[in-house]
């Protein structure tokens, strides 16, 4: 069985939807324990992680068994696309409704009441994967749990750095759904005896419509977002004739080897202009957390998250900004990249904006979810993007 090739696709797709969807869950896991002396960190971790995954082992083959009745999988498949195409779209962040997390035990509580509240989309997604077989099951469990429990900080950083992940992730889900589609008991006979080519064609179509469906409403939002923001915008008085053309500079740094790229350039223009005076904003815009994250810990944990994760990803920035003797502000926004950059820079009445890519070309990036080209899109100023 081990030898067999469908078990390795199967194994794959187990972990990567587990990667995938419990990116979220790793997050509360890190915003429990942190709270708690050093010492007792590890042990909230290991021992709220290890009871998370006996209790996600045993819901998943109890969800295994009940996806053998007629009609569940196709409820599923519908439940599933419906999560696909929502990781597409960008997320509201929750007010951090949940009570601050004392204790050893309070950590380890909040860690298994999230998981449960949290996993039903994984659950049904890695049991239509595993197609019954329960060996599989448990070993891409056992996989990917403690990956992404033990790696979380590396696969979220990636995730955000490499949209395509997400978008990739989501349209793995749209391809589950769709082969959970054409096996349930019910339509699979017919399948097999007059319509075969959707066993692959269904899967195909639904990955296909997750990633269109998913980048439309995404950009229907983000519009309507930057609508309102353009909406409550200061007004700006216009600058004088003969002022300096470029005075004040929004500077946006992810700690990449692009965005150190964008500060030199920046430091050159400078040089160049033989403006030593020039106002440079520093920003590093931090995703919001799901709602689903914040009922679970207080709004203080949230907050502090953001700020270490935005402090690190501005370090390299700032003391290169600091070596050159550039003074400058920082921002610590949360939410969508792109139109966050765009919005920050009509505020404060930029001049231009400067940032690094990776390179992606107009139509990939819109696609994949390039900041760059959300700020492009956005921005009531010049973005010179470097590269």
């Amino acid at each position: 069985m081990m030898y067999e090739p469908e078990f390795w696709i199967a194994l794959a797709q187990i972990i990567g939807v587990n990667i995938v969807l419990s990116g979220d869950n790793a997050v509360v896991i890190a915003l429990a324990a942190r709270g708690l002396p050093a010492h007792q960190q590890k042990r909230a971790i290991a021992w709220g992680s290890g009871a998370a995954v006996v209790m996600r082992i045993a819901l998943t083959i109890v969800a295994v068994e009940l996806l053998r009745l007629p009609y569940l999988k196709l409820v599923g498949a519908a439940l599933l696309l419906w999560i696909a195409i929502q990781l597409l779209v960008p997320d509201e962040e929750g007010d951090g409704a949940g009570e601050a997390v004392t204790g050893l035990a309070g950590a380890i509580k909040t860690i298994l009441l999230a998981d449960l509240v949290m996993s039903l989309d994984n659950v049904i997604a890695v049991a239509a994967a595993a197609k019954g077989n329960n060996l599989l099951l448990i070993i891409g469990l056992g996989i990917s749990i403690p990956l992404v429990v033990f790696a979380s900080r590396v696969l979220l950083t990636l995730m955000e750095k490499f949209p395509i992940i997400i978008t990739l992730g989501a349209a793995l889900l749209g391809w589950v759904a769709g082969d959970m589609a054409v096996t349930d008991p019910i339509d699979k006979p017919w399948v097999d005896a007059r319509a075969a080519f959707l066993h692959w064609g269904a899967p195909l179509a639904f990955s296909v419509a997750v990633v269109v469906i998913g980048k439309w409403l995404a950009s229907r939002k983000t519009a309507a977002a930057a609508a309102a923001a353009a909406l409550q915008a200061p007004v700006v008085a216009a600058v004088p004739a003969g002022a300096p053309s470029l005075h004040r500079v929004l500077l946006a740094a992810d700690g990449s080897p692009p965005s150190m790229l964008a500060v030199q350039r920046l430091l050159t223009l400078r040089n160049d202009l033989r403006d030593q005076q020039l106002e440079v904003h520093l920003v590093n815009v931090q995703r919001p957390l799901p709602g689903d994250v914040t009922k679970f810990v207080s709004g203080r944990s949230v907050e502090d998250y953001h700020r270490e994760r935005s402090d690190a990803a501005l370090a390299p920035a700032r003391a290169l900004l600091q070596a050159a003797g550039q003074p400058f502000q920082e921002h610590h926004p949360i939410g969508d990249p792109g139109p966050s950059i765009a919005e920050l820079a009509r505020n404060l009445a930029c001049d231009l904006v400067v940032m690094g890519t990776r390179g992606l070309g107009t139509h990939t990036g819109a696609l994949l979810g390039s900041v760059a080209q959300g700020t492009l899109e956005h921005s009531p100023v010049p973005v010179l993007v470097v590269k």
